[in-house]
């Protein structure tokens, strides 16, 4: 009787350690599908993510040489605007600088 109960118990164990292996398999079955899945949601980030830069350089790009004339005309508008402000600030400043050269050309210092 003792052979009966040491094959009934051979029998449980590999039961048991099929039922691991088939635990086991699902387990891995089911981390492969969430990498899968995890792989498939970067990707569609990643391609979002590259139109979009895409699509901001494709307008930079426009912005900077879509349009030369008007960007010529911009950057001689505001040139002009800003050799208008020197002169009116050297004009109103200049007779304050030659007053102090003068003082500090005629003063004689031991």
């Amino acid at each position: 009787m003792d052979s009966n109960r040491g094959q009934g118990g051979i029998q449980l164990l590999l039961a048991a350690e099929q039922e691991a292996q088939h635990i086991v398999n699902a387990a891995k079955s089911a981390k492969q599908a969430r990498l899968k899945q995890a792989k498939e949601e970067a990707e569609k980030e990643i391609a979002a993510f590259r139109a979009h830069m895409e699509a901001e350089y494709q307008k930079k790009l426009a912005q900077s040489s879509g349009d030369s004339g008007a960007n010529v005309k911009r950057l001689e508008a505001e040139t002009e605007a800003k050799i208008n402000h020197l002169k009116t600030e050297a004009a109103r400043i200049s007779h304050d600088v030659a007053h102090m050269l003068l003082r500090h050309v005629t003063t004689v210092k031991n």
